[in-house]
């Protein structure tokens, strides 16, 4: 028996026993195998999140997903210049027996609601995606690397769905406009204040949009919801799947962002933020995800690597996604959370 110790990447050191029972070649080979593979949980593989595209095999759910990401830079777009009715509803309150004032604040908020109500909707449409692509992305017979070195078109569109997330959600916590419309718009079909309205938004889908945009990260709520109701709905699946996805994606990004073999391969400075937000992105589904947390000893994803890439980034790029990790996760407060991450996330 030859006991060798050896040092993977991201830190984690190992001790393996290579019993060589046949020749001294054939001994030689098993041991060079064994120094040279990878570990599941810091994976080494360059994935194109520029110029990825589909296979025959990806085509059809490629489709599917594409169907939806191409409406996701008009939804952005329509967040960005979302501008609130604040004024309108300042006047309406103070002034309430003014129908002039009540039906101008009424006509104001009613086209914004639209737009609210087109936000909501693309999020239904985005879990549906999410859970398509975790479908093919953690069945039989492949493991989670084979999947996303064999399905990288695949792997993108996952990516390119918690980037849309991430900036989405960024934009909407700077807009205290929709909090406050929407809040005035229940109030008004509630009280049926103006006759005959003719409202696109019932109270039902009122309920529902109201509980999403109550969230500080609604499309982030949405896609944690959509990957525990896949964990949980496909019984026969083992979670370690889906989790195995989570966190070779979160290694993988990480190890692109730190390797300059890789990072020097981008032929964008924006792929290097899109990665990021890719990487806290699956951190926090993950965390959702797993009983145990991301941040656990026992966690499959090197946390405190995944911080340091972001710290050792401009401020300004990274503030957002340092906060997405501290405001978003569910397990980062927990006792078996180590002090040290907690420090670097303070």
């Amino acid at each position: 028996m030859v006991e060798i110790s050896y040092q993977f990447a991201g830190g984690c050191a190992e001790k393996c026993s290579v019993i060589i029972m046949c020749t001294l070649f054939a001994g030689m080979g098993n041991l060079l195998k064994v120094l040279t593979r990878e570990i599941e949980n810091y994976p080494h593989f360059f994935l194109d999140f520029e110029n990825a595209q589909p296979t025959e095999m990806e085509r059809d759910v490629w489709n599917q997903v594409n169907s939806v990401l191409q409406d996701s830079e008009s939804i952005l777009l329509g967040l960005q210049a979302y501008k609130g009715a604040g004024q309108e509803i300042r006047d309406a309150i103070q002034n309430p027996n003014d129908f002039m004032q009540q039906e101008r604040a009424w006509n104001s908020v009613c086209p914004l609601v639209i737009k609210l109500k087109k936000f909501y909707s693309f999020s239904l449409r985005l879990e549906e995606a999410l859970q398509s692509l975790l479908e093919c992305l953690t069945c039989p017979p492949f493991t989670p690397t084979q999947h996303l070195e064999r399905e990288q078109a695949l792997a993108k569109q996952f990516a390119e769905i918690l980037h849309f997330t991430l900036r989405f959600d960024e934009l909407k916590m700077r807009i205290p406009a929709i909090q406050n419309d929407f809040s005035y718009y229940r109030r008004t079909i509630s009280r049926n204040r103006i006759n005959n309205m003719n409202s696109e938004v019932n109270n039902e889908m009122a309920n529902r949009m109201s509980l999403f945009y109550a969230e500080a990260t609604p499309m982030l709520k949405t896609l944690s919801n959509a990957t525990t109701n896949f964990v949980t709905e496909n019984k026969t699946l083992p979670l370690e799947n889906t989790t195995d996805c989570l966190s070779t994606m979160a290694s993988v990004c990480k190890v692109m962002l730190e390797t300059p073999e890789y990072s020097s391969r981008f032929s964008s400075e924006d792929t290097l933020l899109f990665c990021m937000r890719v990487m806290v992105g699956v951190i926090i589904l993950y965390d959702h995800v797993h009983p145990n947390g991301a941040f656990n000893k026992s966690s499959k994803i090197d946390m405190k690597g995944c911080i340091k890439v972001l710290k050792d980034q401009p401020a300004d790029n990274v503030e957002g996604l340092l906060n997405a990790l501290k405001f978003t996760t569910k397990h980062l407060n927990d006792e078996s959370t180590p002090k040290n991450i907690r420090t670097m996330l303070q």
